[in-house]
């Protein structure tokens, strides 16, 4: 006989992000509307097309690392590091009598040690072809190695991978962590994403594809999803991580529960490269699943924190694809986008994104969508898109979405701690 699914909450939060460097400053920025859009500080952005991103501020790894050690680990890992400490550390899941073995850690990203390639790619060239590669370069490249960074520091020896589906990274990361504690493989898990490409390879990469905003004459107004000028997205980069833990297992430590995990739903388009469903089949699919698995109607959500990336077709497919899911419900919702804060985090959007749901479910406020000038006609104005300030409002439950190129779509579900 199989036993019944076991409860999930979530018990610590951490971040680094365009916004701030903590979990509260990163949610204090959201509620104030604040655009974390910037010219590029790391190289030089002379020639290229687009010339801002929405960076890290202040982020020394010799803050958080000596400097021998910093110098192992690829700025995606030192992102998944700190984040993964404040996390940890908030959910006091170092306390005396939490049994290692049964602790994991699942990460995400969607690229990886982009900088650790380039910089050793670069150092080859200049040189004479004698093959004279850094013994770290592996290890620092390989996207499993936060993960594997993460365990070590804490001694967390129970599942540990890495999950990697383009932009729907790390919103997989988390529901394969729900799955894992709720199925009694795990008692917690420490999950999230970080993405550190804000690079010559990653600008030029992504404005070769026509994805990138190119608004050089106003960066921090240039993520604007929604908008009938709307003109692609904004690079970002950050780490953000989650502590899930199995409820009766938190209860029994006296941990502070701030949410719980209701559902998750995964799916594929199954059409384009890059390109979203004409029809939204995947998007409708993916949210239809994460609402089946919570066991919940589409009423009893609140807040959906969409992918809404300020592209052309993805932000309109996105919002067909909700009215067809939530019918007349959909405009009893409050949708927002908060890349238009935080720019688009890659493999790390699905956590920063997570945050921000639970926060708030956990506040009753629903952070804004920034940016909005001109409505878009293809858009229902009907819809309420939380343009502009935040709104304060009941928040029983929230969906966030997550799509990736490849067709790969993702969506999960928090909902109020009840008890």
């Amino acid at each position: 006989m199989n036993s019944p699914l076991k409860r999930v909450v979530v018990t610590g939060i951490g971040a680094l992000t365009p916004l701030g460097n903590t979990a509260p400053k990163y949610w204090e920025g959201l509620i104030n509307g604040v655009s974390g859009a910037d010219f590029i500080k790391q190289f030089d952005v002379t020639k290229f097309k687009t010339k801002f991103a929405c960076e890290l501020k202040g982020f020394n790894p010799e803050d958080y690392f000596e400097r021998k050690e910093a110098r192992k680990l690829d700025r995606f890992s030192q992102l998944a590091v700190v984040s993964a400490s404040e996390a940890v550390e908030h959910a006091q899941l170092t306390q005396e009598g939490i049994n290692k073995d049964r602790v994991g850690v699942i990460w995400a990203s969607g690229i990886g040690g982009m900088i650790t390639f380039i910089e050793e790619m670069t150092a080859f060239n200049k040189g004479d072809g004698t093959p004279r590669f850094n013994p770290f370069f592996i290890p620092k490249l390989i996207l499993d190695i936060a993960s594997g960074h993460i365990s070590m520091k804490y001694g967390f020896r129970g599942p540990n991978f890495a999950t990697v589906s383009a932009c729907a990274s790390s919103t997989n990361a988390l529901i394969d962590s729900f799955n894992y504690i709720r199925l009694g493989k795990a008692d917690a898990i420490v999950t999230g994403g970080s993405e550190a490409v804000v690079t010559e390879a990653g600008i030029g990469g992504f404005n070769a594809m026509k994805a990138l905003s190119e608004r050089n004459d106003d960066p921090q107004t240039a993520s604007r999803p929604f908008d009938k000028d709307r003109d692609g997205f904004v690079l970002g980069e950050g780490g953000c991580a989650l502590v899930l833990e199995e409820y009766e297992h938190a209860k029994r430590r006296g941990a502070n529960i701030l949410a719980e995990v209701a559902g998750g739903g995964m799916s594929a388009d199954a059409y384009h490269l890059t390109a979203p469903h004409p029809e939204g089949l995947g998007v409708i699919n993916v949210m239809r699943n994460a609402l089946d698995d919570a066991g919940m109607q589409p009423e009893e959500i609140d807040y959906i924190n969409v992918h809404g990336t300020s592209t052309p077709l993805g932000d309109i497919a996105e919002l067909t694809a909700i009215q067809k899911v939530f019918g007349d419900h959909a405009y009893n919702l409050n949708i927002s986008s908060t890349k238009s804060m935080t720019g688009h985090l890659l493999g790390g959007a699905g956590a920063i994104e997570a945050i921000a749901s639970i926060y708030s479910v956990m506040n009753d406020m629903i952070p804004p969508t920034i940016n909005h000038f001109t409505d878009d006609p293809a858009i229902d104005p009907k819809l309420n898109l939380t343009f502009h300030k935040a709104q304060s409002r009941k928040v029983r439950a929230a969906l966030s979405n997550t799509f990736g190129f490849g067709g790969h779509n993702a969506s999960i579900i928090f909902k109020k701690y009840e008890g």
